[in-house]
């Protein structure tokens, strides 16, 4: 590894150091030669200098003829160390005097011109500077003294310069190949840092954020190379294929022959409602029923629900069973009745003023009571009375649904010890200080490891819980195999995150165009208005309130959009009993107002609030019709909207705008991720997916709708039940091998 390092560093130093090197070829021959001009210039103002001395003396000593006066001053002139000779020659060109210095090939040093020839001679001993200066008295000619100056010391000082030149060249080579070798290596580190994070997922307890400008430009198809390689690598053959409900009953009839499905929840997928026109049918608004309804119409299981509907008791048979789709019944509803006291203690309380807050980090502050425990208890009795009754053998599947039924599992496991039990806790799982507020939190945990699989959305949310078991539970946990030892018994805890059921072409459905003038037309919009769409339970944790403060700020920040963008927000009305959600609820419809009123114009409104129930089918139409879907959750375990959205855009346009605190975020890249507080991150946001080019839209959504599509609700579930089929296939040999132990330890004894 090291060799290898070594390599890719000489990969920028090699190349680097030989265009230092040419450059240095070429540059430090001009810098000899411009230093040598330097000094020449120097040399020229310094013979100037010692002529215009010895000018006077020198024609006084002419005048009087005296030689010995001229060759003294000469003499006394040279003990200069840079002066080298002097001479001094007649009008006529002859020699007169000189030093004993003077070469006698310079002569006179005038050309056939009577002009100085070139100033540097090179002599035997080395170069001289020759110069020469006329000497006039009285506008007459006298003669001209020529000076010779040594010039050995501009050699010696252009030695020097050069080696520090090189010097400099190697310095500067070296820090140079530093910096560069440096910068590749953390550039690089940068790289492999970004692939490790795609690579780990949702493995880093850092939220989303921004992606690393190294990996950002590759991202899209390094995470399409990834997933297809995630598909390569599923274990079978028809893991490998494209899911869908015929893949999930070959599934079953292959890995689960003859074995019963039961499916465990609060929420039922279908609820009775009396109305003025008679008895009408609803689906709840409800991620985890959009995604365990696909699977229990390609099961034929049954599902054990709570009947709240004002006319559930009237359409159920003496087991109180009802046959559901109504309009194609592939599978059977249990409804299980609760009383006014149950509902309040079991359901808004403990579940829903306990648990939910406690799991969601949306600084409501839970509450618990022990009343609410008493009931919370009693009701998890109830439902796993119904299993049991429910079962037609000593060894069904039970897929327990969310936080409802932390309790069941245990329960169930005490009559069925050889069912397969699977939870799945579709909130987030908190860390251990966090979950540690709960004061029953050692029997959640126990009646939780009573599954035989416990599943979660992400792998940090299994990391959180696996902390928790740690921290509270005397427990063996092997962190490879993902499994918990307790009591005797396995609990396998792995991530399995859940998506939809995506959808066959509708008969008769309309196209985008025709959704987008529908919808405009019902909210009496122009044509072209700019359309957004959000899709929530009235609850605190969907960060409706943080989405309104940012389209509040976008048409301030840009005035442009005000008139021209309409924001239509769906929230279905839940646990209105709740003074947490009375008081939220108020709170939304008193921003919301606030809002309109600021910004309306004649019949514009800029927020049109729906605090009503919507089918299935008319928020597609919604989906198809808007030109950007907010989904801004404070804490949120999958969020199925942001992919219902998705899989609604077969025209491969609008944007999706998501929370980083959601488990879809860690999936889906390619929307806009924002932090939902950052009120002025979400406003760009909103602002930038308005103005996003088509181009940019189409391959955005292309890629979001072909992982969607892969990793859908089937997947989500046929993954589930093949490590549930693994799990009993190796249960039964295990049997298998005690019964024949058995019996030859029996025919021993005989």
């Amino acid at each position: 590894m090291r060799f290898r390092s070594v390599q890719l560093s000489m990969r920028f130093i090699v190349p680097l150091a030989l265009v230092l090197a040419l450059f240095g070829y070429f540059a430090i021959p001009w810098m000899e030669n411009l230093t040598v001009r330097w000094f020449v210039r120097d040399l020229d103002t310094r013979s100037q200098l010692v002529s215009s001395t010895l000018q006077q003396p020198l024609l006084n000593y002419l005048e009087d003829n005296d030689s010995a006066r001229i060759n003294d001053a000469f003499s006394r002139a040279i003990q200069d160390e840079r002066l080298y000779a002097l001479a001094f020659c007649d009008p006529g060109g002859t020699l007169r005097y000189k030093t004993d210095t003077y070469p006698e090939s310079l002569g006179c040093r005038q050309d056939a011109n009577g002009e100085d020839a070139n100033p540097v001679v090179q002599l035997p001993r080395g170069p001289v500077h020759v110069s020469s200066r006329e000497l006039t008295q009285d506008s007459i000619s006298a003669g001209r003294l020529i000076l010779v100056q040594d010039m050995s010391f501009i050699e010696r000082r252009s030695e020097d310069t050069k080696k520090y030149i090189i010097g400099l060249f190697v310095l500067l080579a070296g820090a140079i190949s530093l910096i560069t070798v440096l910068i590749a290596h953390l550039s690089w580190h940068g790289w492999l840092n970004g692939v490790r994070e795609m690579l780990r997922g949702e493995l880093s307890p850092r939220p989303p954020g921004p992606m690393s400008p190294e990996i950002a430009p590759l991202a899209s198809e390094l995470r399409a190379l990834l997933n297809e390689y995630n598909r390569d690598l599923q274990g079978s053959g028809v893991e490998s294929q494209t899911w869908g409900a015929d893949t999930l009953k070959t599934l079953l009839n292959q890995d689960l022959a003859g074995d019963e499905i039961l499916v465990v929840s609060n929420r039922e997928p279908y609820i009775h409602v009396n109305t003025p026109n008679g008895v009408k049918v609803q689906r709840p608004a409800s991620g985890l029923v959009t995604a365990v309804e696909a699977v229990m119409r390609a099961c034929s299981g049954t599902w054990i629900a709570h009947g709240a509907g004002s006319a559930d008791r009237a359409t159920v048979d003496a087991n109180d069973h009802v046959r559901v789709p109504p309009e194609n019944p592939s599978y059977t509803l249990r409804r299980v009745w609760l009383s006014k006291e149950e509902e309040q203690g079991y359901y808004y309380g403990f579940a829903n003023e306990g648990l939910w807050p406690l799991c969601h980090i949306a600084h409501v502050r839970p509450v618990f009571r022990s009343t609410d425990w008493a009931e919370y208890v009693r009701v998890n009795q109830r439902f796993a009375d119904a299993v049991i009754a429910e079962a037609r053998s000593d060894n069904p599947v039970v897929l327990v649904q969310d936080y409802h039924f932390a309790l069941l599992p245990r329960m169930v496991r005490a009559v069925l010890p050889k069912a397969t039990i699977i939870t799945f806790w579709h909130i987030p799982w908190p860390n251990p200080e966090s979950f540690g507020i709960c004061p029953w939190r050692e029997e959640i945990l126990d009646g939780m490891l009573g599954s035989t699989i416990l599943g979660f959305h992400t792998p940090f949310h299994r990391k959180n819980f696996l902390d928790t078991v740690d921290r509270y539970l005397e427990t063996r946990i092997e962190n490879e195999a993902s499994t918990v030892s307790y009591g005797n018994e396995l609990t396998q805890v792995k991530p399995y995150p859940i998506s939809i059921a995506w959808p066959e072409p509708a008969p008769g459905e309309c196209d985008v165009a025709a959704c987008r003038a529908e919808i405009r037309q019902a909210l009496s919009l122009p044509a072209d208005q700019l359309l957004g769409i959000g899709v929530d339970r009235l609850d605190y944790t969907k960060g409706i309130v943080e989405r309104f403060q940012a389209v509040e700020r976008m048409l301030e920040l840009h005035p442009d959009m005000v008139g021209k963008f309409t924001f239509v927000q769906i929230a279905a009305p839940t646990r209105s009993s709740l003074d947490e959600y009375q008081n939220f609820e108020a709170r939304v419809r008193a921003l919301a107002q606030r809002i309109n009123q600021r910004f309306s114009s004649g019949s514009y409104l800029p927020i049109i609030l729906k605090t009503e129930h919507h089918e299935q089918a008319q928020l597609r139409t919604y989906f198809r019709a808007s030109e950007v879907c907010s989904v801004t959750s404070l804490h949120d375990g999958m969020n199925l909207v942001a992919k219902e959205f998705i899989a609604s855009r077969d025209d491969e346009q609008g944007v999706l705008i998501l929370s980083q605190f959601t488990g879809a975020a860690r999936e889906l890249h390619e929307a806009l991720i924002v932090n939902p507080y950052h009120i002025e991150e979400g406003a760009e946001a909103l602002y930038r997916a308005l103005r996003m080019p088509q181009d940019e839209q189409r391959e955005r959504m292309r890629t979001m709708r072909l992982r969607v599509r892969d990793f859908n609700v089937y997947r989500w579930a046929g993954r589930m039940l093949q490590d549930a089929a693994r799990l009993r296939q190796r249960e039964r040999v295990r049997s298998r091998i005690n019964s024949l132990s058995q019996n030859r330890v029996r025919k021993g004894d005989a």
